[in-house]
């Protein structure tokens, strides 16, 4: 009996040991990789499906709410911690000036998948030295909204293929509105605010604040800075204007009951619009817009310095940032992709009843695919803010432009000597 207890111990003990040589395994050979990102900046199914595609890997996936850039600046300010993946938004140049907290991502391969991706949505991510720090994960190309019945009503184009034609310039633009505003009594305004034509007009431009040694640049005839001043100052001295700031109650309402005829704006204005305005369906389409293409926002993914697997880190990014789950995305959180070929995928010429029926992937699709390449510049939203703050007084306040362009260039140079 004795015999028997004894050699059961031994077993037990056996087992004991051999579980523990296996956890232990088990764990070293586990690599956690540790990701911040905010809600629908990237597809929480595709994350979830990283572990099946790379064995091995854990990802600890953080979703972080409230000042997402503060939190980053905050961390990068420490001087060290931070996960080894980050998202950023459209702020990204921003970061250039901390370009030595992250993996130089052409170092880990990056350049062997460049060419699949959008070549000015690409050269967003690098720093004027040549290191890229950010790959690319979504695009913003900007379109022309439109009530096609209030411009058909007003004796304007509202094929999509006829506005752009005809519409094809700001100053076109100008002129329909000038004439829809006539048939409408006033009751109907061509736009929403004068920030809005201003910041879609550099949208458009290859240089609007700095030049890539981040020299000022918005005194020079090379800066669509003040072009695009002086065609939002028009609009608002046409009173073509309804005034009212993007995605705010008052715009809501203007939107829903017709009140704002149309506006330029990104891709991701789309969801915005229709839970704005759903007693619209239908009567809505959307054209390239007047003066070229342009984009507003999209995001990226870095790899910070502290992470201890920059080359898994990598493939991970590469991965769910490929053609294919660009597309899985677009279909499940309507992010619009940066890779080319997802581009061409037949998600993009579905038809959607909230805009009558129109394809309006195909539209944003050649926008984003003849968008400039710009620089902004690490100090391009301070720059920015003040510019459209002096616009809003003449618009709202009745300032006048000449004094508030003053203004804006003298707030801007005290602004860039901080």
């Amino acid at each position: 009996m004795r015999k028997y207890r004894m050699i059961g111990l031994w077993l037990c003990a056996v087992i004991l040991v051999l579980a523990g040589c296996t956890g232990s395994s088990s764990n070293e050979k586990t690599k956690t990789l540790t990701l911040w990102y905010w809600n629908r900046s990237l597809d929480d199914g595709l994350l979830k499906a990283v572990e099946q595609q790379f064995p091995g890997i854990r990802i600890d996936a953080q979703k972080i709410g409230g000042d997402f850039k503060s939190k980053l600046k905050t961390t990068l300010a420490a001087g060290s911690g931070g996960p080894d993946i980050v998202a950023f938004n459209d702020w990204v140049t921003e970061l250039f000036a901390s370009s030595d907290r992250f993996y130089d991502l052409y170092e880990l391969g990056a350049a062997e998948i460049e060419d699949d991706f959008l070549d000015w949505k690409w050269q967003l991510g690098v720093t004027p030295e040549g290191t890229m720090i950010a790959l690319p994960i979504d695009t913003g190309p900007t379109a022309l909204y439109y009530r096609a019945d209030l411009f058909e009503q007003a004796g304007l184009p509202s094929d999509p293929e006829e506005v752009h034609r005809m519409l094809s310039t700001w100053e076109d633009y100008f002129e329909a509105g000038v004439q829809l505003q006539q048939h409408f009594g006033g009751s109907v305004k061509l736009t929403d605010n004068i920030s809005n034509i201003y910041n879609q007009i550099n949208a458009q431009s290859e240089t609007i604040y700095f030049d890539r040694d981040e020299e000022f640049i918005g005194e020079s005839s090379a800066s669509s800075m003040r072009s695009a001043w002086d065609l939002a100052v028009k609009a608002s001295e046409l009173g073509l204007l309804a005034n009212a700031n993007t995605s705010s109650s008052e715009w809501n309402a203007a939107i829903n009951n017709g009140r704002i005829a149309s506006f330029v704006g990104a891709v991701w204005m789309k969801e915005i619009l229709q839970q704005a305005s759903p007693d619209t369906t239908g009567n809505w389409k959307v054209a390239r817009a007047p003066g070229g293409d342009g984009n507003n926002g999209g995001s990226f993914l870095a790899i910070m310095k502290s992470s201890e697997y920059p080359q898994e880190a990598f493939e991970v990014i590469k991965w769910i940032q490929s053609p294919d789950n660009q597309i899985q995305t677009f279909n499940n959180i309507n992010l619009f992709p940066s890779a080319k070929a997802a581009l061409e995928a037949e998600s993009m010429h579905v038809e959607e009843p909230f805009f009558g029926g129109q394809a309006t992937g195909e539209i944003f699709t050649e926008s984003a695919r003849n968008v400039k390449p710009a620089y902004f510049g690490a100090k391009y939203a301070n720059i920015n803010g003040i510019v459209t703050r002096e616009l809003s007084m003449v618009a709202l306040q009745g300032k006048n432009s000449e004094k508030a362009w003053e203004d804006a260039l003298n707030r801007v140079k005290k602004e860039l000597l901080r």
